[in-house]
């Protein structure tokens, strides 16, 4: 059976469903069907946020982002946080903005978010086709899309299809394997936004353990980037919304640091131990730091500093004492890689940035086709920032159709 359309969109997630709710607001008359290999849209949509949804942030800014797409400051400023929540609220949906300016929806509910979009689509007449698994796309007259037992055709096309991120919500790198045979080119996608493989002693005896404090990147003895938040420490691994953003930039041998007491400095920790060896010198040293660290964390900081965790607190030499505040505010873990695309957020890698217009989204090398969110080589830190790019991206096209 074959089917015409002015505009097919392939992949019903954030960018696909919003750049068809803005096509057909800006010209109603189009055609336009949304293929999606799901059986519903929007699955991943659902658990973003943890479930609630962090659709923007007041402070998206280009430094929030890595990849090829580099021309975004006249994008951001014309399609901000205050664009983006206004539009949604002409859709129907309220939100509202914590203390660290992520926007979520006022229900709290990734499914709200969904739900408007959803109902939008169906409002304007954006034929949503799911559970269809494309076999082939090809550009010969007009595009031509083949499942196992249909045929799309139509006169533009927009690529949708996101990254290989959460495989068990539908990830996958469909949409790289079409932009490269109509060609493109592209860049593997490799996990992001995702825990940290560490290497060191002590990340055994750390699993399961929290601590707030500052996790910075190295690499070469330079800074490349440093991020203050909730470090959790698994077997293996480091994991937390501040090392989530270093793994934007990490690659093997790159050294993380976690200062694990980043509320003083070295010389007013230095002092609070000096008060400890007086107070509980009685005591052995892997209770020098009681009323300052954690009891695991402790211990794991007088390992790596080679301190004899038996040895009475009273015998710690204030050179001791020294290097247990130096190791306490600069714990080091050589990163050996990432997990696989099942813990990964989003992905690094996609179709090159500089083969797409940032004012339509539409190709530079192939005419009438489109390109936008996690198919585009760009990747956001934490904090709604990849989700603003998909909505906007999805806009911009929408527009654009």
């Amino acid at each position: 059976m074959k089917k015409n359309y002015d505009a097919v969109i392939i992949g019903g997630g954030a960018s696909g469903l919003m750049c068809a709710i803005s096509a057909k607001t800006n010209n109603p008359k189009l055609n336009i069907a949304i293929i999606e290999k799901n059986d519903r849209v929007g699955k991943k949509l659902l658990s973003t946020g943890n479930g609630r949804c962090n659709l923007t942030n007041q402070n998206v800014a280009p430094d929030r982002y890595v990849g090829s797409f580099g021309r975004l400051g006249g994008m951001l400023n014309n399609y901000g946080a205050d664009f983006l929540t206004d539009y949604f609220k002409k859709l129907g949906l309220l939100t509202y903005r914590d203390s660290e300016g992520r926007y979520y929806p006022v229900s709290k509910q990734a499914s709200s978010v969904l739900d408007v979009l959803r109902y939008n689509c169906e409002r304007l007449g954006a034929e949503l086709l799911c559970g269809r698994e494309i076999r082939s796309v090809s550009r010969q007259k007009s595009f031509v899309i083949k499942t196992a037992d249909e045929v799309f055709e139509c006169g533009k096309l927009v690529i949708c299809c996101g990254s290989k991120a959460a495989p068990k919500l539908g990830g996958s790198s469909s949409g790289l394997d079409y932009l490269k045979n109509l060609g493109h080119t592209v860049t593997p996608f490799s996990p992001a936004l995702c825990p940290v493989r560490a290497d060191s002693a002590v990340l055994r005896s750390l699993k399961g353990l929290r601590a707030s404090g500052m996790a910075s990147l190295y690499r070469g003895g330079k800074l490349v980037k440093e991020e203050p938040g909730e470090i959790q420490f698994a077997d293996g691994a480091l994991s937390g919304i501040c090392v989530f953003n270093l793994s934007l930039y990490a690659r093997e041998n790159d050294v993380i640091r976690l200062d694990i007491a980043d509320y003083i400095s070295n010389k007013e920790l230095c002092s609070a131990l000096l008060k400890n060896r007086e107070r509980f010198g009685f005591l052995t040293a892997d209770n020098i730091f009681t009323g300052i660290l954690q009891k695991r964390l402790a211990q794991a900081v007088l390992k790596l500093s080679g301190t004899e965790l038996n040895k009475l607190i009273s015998e710690l030499s204030e050179k001791e004492l020294a290097a247990l505040a130096d190791t306490a505010k600069s714990m080091e873990f050589t990163v050996k890689g990432k997990p696989g695309f099942e813990q990964a957020q989003c992905a690094l890698g996609g179709v090159s940035g500089g083969e797409i217009d940032e004012k339509t989204m539409m190709s530079k090398k192939v005419k009438n086709l489109y390109v936008c969110g996690e198919a585009i080589d760009i990747c956001g830190e934490c904090g709604g920032y990849n989700l603003h790019f998909a909505f906007v991206s999805g806009i911009i096209a929408g527009e654009s159709l």
